[in-house]
C-alpha cells in the first residue's frame, strides 16, 4: 500500500481487507520499529565481537539475556546468518594427546568418580596437548580448577617429558592458595604416572586421583578445555614457530579465556571473574565470623 500511487490508500485498504487507520498506525511506527530493530541486530553482533567469533547463537542469546535484553535462538541465527556469521565451533573435535589405557596399576583411583564438586580449588584436573607448527611439535600443559574452569598455571616447551608437567603443577601452587588435601585428576599418561610426579604431588600436599581405564571422560574438564582453545585459535592457524604458537596460547588463555570468554555454566560470567566473586564472599564470611 505504501508503494501504490494509482489509487486512494482507502480503496487499497478495502481490496487487502486491512483498516485504513491500521496501515496509518504502521506507517506511523514503521521507522521507531525499524530503529528498535537494528538495535537489536547491533547488540546481537556487538556480542559475536565481544566473543571474537568464538560465540554461538545460544551462547549470545545467554549473554543478552543476562544483561536484561530479549533474545530468541531461532532469531539470532538468522541474524547470524544474515551476516555470514558462524562460530569457531563448528570444527571437529580433536581427541587428547594422552591415552589413559596406557598404564593400568591398580592402585589408580579415581577419588572424583560421583563426587560433587562445589567450590573452587576442591578439584585440579590436568592433562598435555600438542600444537603443531613449522618447527615441530609444540606440547602444552596446563593445571585448571574443575569448579570455575579457570586456568591456573601452565607450561609450554618443545619436548613431552616429565618435566612439563612438574613445572606447571608448581606453578599453580605458588600461584593460588591451594589447601592441602585438594584433589589433582588426570589422565594415566606417562608423565603423570611416573613415581617422581606422584612424589612431587604428595609433596606439595594434594591427593592424586587418576581417570579409570578406558575412561578418558574421566577427565572430560581438561579434554573440554583443550578442544575449546583448538577450535578457536589452532584448527585453521599455522604458526611459524614454536614461539609463535606460545605467544598465541598465553594469550588466548591469560587475555581471552580466563578473563574474558564467558561460560554458560559460570552464569554467562568469565572464569577469573567467577573464581574472584567466590574468593570475596568467602573472606567476607571470615570477617563476619571474626
Amino acid at each position: 500500500m505504501r508503494k501504490q500511487t494509482r489509487y486512494a490508500k482507502a480503496k487499497w485498504a478495502k481490496v487487502l481487507g486491512v483498516s485504513r487507520s491500521g496501515y496509518y498506525t504502521w506507517l506511523d511506527e514503521k521507522d521507531a520499529r525499524e530503529s528498535r530493530q537494528q538495535m537489536k541486530v547491533q547488540k546481537i553482533l556487538n556480542v559475536y565481537k565481544e566473543g571474537e567469533g568464538h560465540y554461538g547463537a545460544e551462547r549470545i542469546c545467554g549473554i543478552i539475556r543476562t544483561r536484561g535484553g530479549q533474545a530468541s535462538f531461532r532469531y539470532v541465527r538468522s541474524v547470524m546468518k544474515q551476516h555470514g556469521l558462524r562460530s569457531s565451533h563448528c570444527v571437529r573435535r580433536q581427541r587428547s594427546l594422552t591415552d589413559s589405557r596406557g598404564y593400568r596399576g591398580a592402585d589408580l583411583i579415581n577419588l572424583t568418580h560421583d563426587l560433587e564438586i562445589a567450590q573452587p580449588f576442591q578439584v585440579l584436573t590436568s592433562d598435555i596437548t600438542y600444537i603443531r607448527t613449522r618447527e615441530g611439535f609444540d606440547y602444552l600443559c596446563q593445571v585448571q580448577d574443575v569448579h570455575t574452569n579457570l586456568i591456573l598455571a601452565t607450561t609450554q616447551q618443545s619436548r613431552m617429558t616429565q618435566d612439563i608437567v612438574h613445572q606447571t603443577i608448581q606453578k599453580a601452587k605458588q600461584r593460588w592458595s591451594i589447601a592441602d588435601g585438594t584433589i589433582f585428576h588426570t589422565d594415566r599418561g606417562s608423565q603423570y604416572t611416573a613415581k617422581r610426579t606422584e612424589k612431587l604431588i604428595e609433596l606439595l600436599g594434594l591427593k592424586l586421583s587418576y581417570s579409570r581405564v578406558g575412561k578418558p571422560g574421566d577427565n572430560a574438564w581438561s579434554e573440554s578445555f583443550f578442544a575449546n582453545m583448538k577450535k578457536e585459535i589452532i584448527h585453521g592457524n599455522y604458526y611459524q614457530t614454536c614461539d609463535d604458537a606460545r605467544q598465541a596460547t598465553f594469550e588466548y588463555i591469560e587475555r581471552y579465556y580466563n578473563r574474558k570468554r564467558v561460560q554458560k555454566r559460570l552464569g554467562y560470567r568469565c572464569p577469573y571473574d567467577y573464581m574472584m566473586s567466590f574468593l570475596d564472599q568467602q573472606r567476607n564470611e571470615l570477617k563476619a565470623v571474626a
